[in-house]
């Protein structure tokens, strides 16, 4: 990948906004391809689609883009909460990419959260604009990826360092399973993967995960049988692929 934007697209904008808007769009689209088949190149949708920014033409996967100029945050603007609230809930929001450069117009990070990361937990709503805003009362949102697992979290190039399109690809693969599950089943698999990954080793075990017990049962106040569901969580993740079996009550992050 080349990992430089094409400055010379940007003639004719006054606007920083605009400005980047076009250079990302144009990079992505000149330079990135689809984690989900390999596609070398993805299609750019018509110009102000409210759901997704472009697709690849032969695994239909959707993919919309947001960039920031800085450093890597926690955080990601996004449009109006009721409309992403709504898409959540309908299955209907397409993969991100997130894209991070510097003030050199270069690369620094550019990544995949595929959908089924998504989440009414992760998306944070913002207080209304002022009544003397131009849109007065609109509500828009933030998509907190703080609380996305590891595996959600799919990295193309970071810190300046192209990763090899086969590892994304099989990385991407490896969680594709959670789009068939309902909701209360993805949510358990997904709340057990975020405890994995809050225990800051490789090697953990099956007591360290019970330590999650009084969390989990906060959110979920009915189930009588957290330890119970721990463990069946992690032997979906084990069959998965996403954590290794090691020994008896012991387990390794992949």
């Amino acid at each position: 990948m080349n990992l430089n934007f094409n400055t010379k697209l940007a003639t004719g904008y006054s606007s920083n906004s605009q400005i980047a808007r076009v250079l990302t769009e144009h990079w992505v689209k000149e330079n990135s391809y689809c984690p989900s088949c390999g596609e070398l190149s993805l299609n750019e949708f018509e110009n102000n689609r409210p759901v997704a920014d472009f697709y690849c033409n032969t695994c239909s996967e959707e993919y919309e883009l947001k960039s920031k100029n800085g450093k890597f945050s926690t955080t990601i603007n996004d449009g109006a909460y009721a409309t992403m609230i709504e898409r959540i809930n309908s299955n209907q929001n397409p993969n991100f990419f997130f894209l991070t450069y510097s003030k050199q117009w270069s690369v620094e990070n550019f990544l995949i959260i595929p959908k089924q990361f998504f989440t009414t937990e992760i998306i944070i709503k913002r207080n209304p604009l002022s009544d003397t805003a131009k849109r007065a009362g609109w509500i828009g949102c933030n998509i907190d990826i703080s609380k996305i697992a590891t595996a959600g979290k799919v990295f193309l190039i970071k810190n300046g360092r192209t990763i090899a399109p086969e590892t994304v690809k099989e990385t991407f693969h490896k969680t594709l399973f959670l789009r068939t599950k309902n909701r209360a089943s993805k949510g358990w698999i997904l709340d057990i993967m975020n405890c994995v990954d809050l225990i800051q080793k490789d090697t953990f075990t099956l007591d360290e995960m019970y330590q999650f017990e009084q969390k989990l049962k906060t959110k979920y106040p009915n189930n009588q049988f957290i330890k119970d569901k721990i463990r069946q969580q992690l032997q979906v993740l084990r069959d998965k692929d996403l954590i290794e079996f090691v020994s008896r009550g012991t387990y390794r992050k992949k």
